[in-house]
């Protein structure tokens, strides 16, 4: 009873469902950047390169999944399509998982571009390209986080007769188009950062910086435990 009445409830109120979550998942990564979570044991940079693997191959997957679902559903294979985007959206569940984790728990890179590497002598160029095509990532997985959810929220609670009368196709094709072109960008840095060209420590006064802040927020709460 308390399951069915909890369904009603999300079903009856989804866009203040997606707010809350889309609130909780952006606590998670600006708490993750500021070293103020402290759920994620340290990582060795050798670990830190194997998660941006495991990452791009998330990504190539997931994005594999949004387009072979974009494709079921303009086949009008509703079950197939939905499959396909819970596929996509667990993916991306395991992605935020890995990402916090190298974040929280290790590092972020640079990208640098040495002599003799492809295109080298447009050096400025080519890092302001990919500078372009990162911040169009980034900015496209913020924005797409509440329309995804939002999507994912409708398609769950909804029969696929009621969807027809709910904004679920419109903010469906939104997300697919951003979510696609955010996945597809990613995998594209990836593979200039890790396998074209070279990569530093990002920030390293920053991390520096947060080693102090998570030891003295440890220290916090063992003295409240003591209490």
């Amino acid at each position: 009873m308390a399951t069915a009445s909890s369904e009603g409830v999300v079903k009856a109120h989804p866009k203040a469902v997606t707010a809350a979550l889309s609130v909780v998942g952006y606590a998670l990564v600006i708490g993750a950047f500021a070293g103020l979570i402290p759920l994620f044991p340290p990582l060795s940079e050798a670990t830190v390169v194997l998660f941006s693997d495991l990452i791009a191959v998330v990504n190539t997957l997931a994005l594999t999944s949004l387009l072979v679902g974009w494709y079921l559903i303009r086949r009008g294979e509703v079950r197939r399509h939905r499959a396909a985007m819970l596929t996509a959206f667990g993916l991306i569940c395991v992605f935020l998982v890995l990402y916090l984790w190298k974040v929280g728990g290790g590092f972020e890179k640079s990208i640098a571009i040495r002599e003799g590497q492809f295109l080298a002598e447009y050096a400025g160029t080519v890092e302001l390209v990919y500078l372009a095509m990162l911040a169009i990532h980034i900015l496209l997985s913020v924005v797409a986080v509440p329309v995804v959810l939002y999507a994912v929220v409708l398609g769950l609670t909804h029969t696929p007769a009621e969807l027809a009368e709910t904004a679920h196709a419109r903010v469906g094709r939104v997300a697919v188009v951003a979510w696609s072109l955010s996945l597809f960008l990613g995998v594209v840095t990836y593979v200039l950062l890790n396998h074209v060209y070279s990569w530093e420590v990002r920030g390293e006064a920053l991390l520096l910086l947060a080693v102090p802040a998570r030891s003295w927020l440890a220290a916090l709460r063992d003295r409240r435990t003591r209490s």
